[in-house]
């Protein structure tokens, strides 16, 4: 998926990789993960629409990764 942004997009690695962070907390370990596509909000309009696929099949793996923890 990387490989599709950047060839979309060659600067957007510096947004890359989306980011997951788990955190320990006295109820166990809480994980956080990074939205792309709001990450990617921050690009022009037109670079948001060439990359809008990216983000949303990346948004869609994250969720089910989440889900399935």
């Amino acid at each position: 998926m990387a490989a599709k942004a950047l060839e979309a997009e060659p600067e957007i690695g510096l947004l890359l990789p989306c980011n997951v962070v788990l955190r320990e907390t006295e109820e166990g370990v809480e994980v956080l993960i990074q939205d792309p596509e709001a990450m990617f909000r921050v690009l022009p309009e037109a670079t948001q629409r060439a990359l809008a696929p990216v983000a949303e099949e990346a948004r869609a793996r994250l969720s089910r990764a989440l889900s399935r923890l």
